[in-house]
C-alpha cells in the first residue's frame, strides 16, 4: 500500500492523524506529512485515515497501484 499526501490541499483538520497518530503529524505549517520514520501501519486504518479528509489531500493504492481512496 502507498498513501500519498497532497499538502497543497490540505487544511490541516488532522482528521487523519487523529485515527492514524503513528502515520500523520501535522507540521510547523499546520500541514500534514508523514511522521518519520514511518512504521508499518494496517492497511484498513490508513486507507479509513485517508476517508476523513474533508478534502480529499489523501490518496491511497494498493500494491498494484489501483486507488483505494478516493
Amino acid at each position: 500500500m502507498t498513501v500519498r499526501i497532497d499538502r497543497t490541499t490540505c487544511i490541516g483538520t488532522a482528521n487523519c492523524a487523529k485515527i492514524a497518530p503513528d502515520l500523520f503529524v501535522l507540521d510547523d505549517e499546520k500541514i500534514i506529512t508523514f511522521r518519520e520514520p514511518s512504521p508499518e501501519i494496517e492497511p484498513d486504518r490508513a486507507v479509513e485515515a485517508c476517508r476523513v479528509c474533508p478534502v480529499d489531500a489523501l490518496a491511497a493504492f494498493d500494491a498494484d497501484g489501483r486507488p483505494l481512496v478516493p
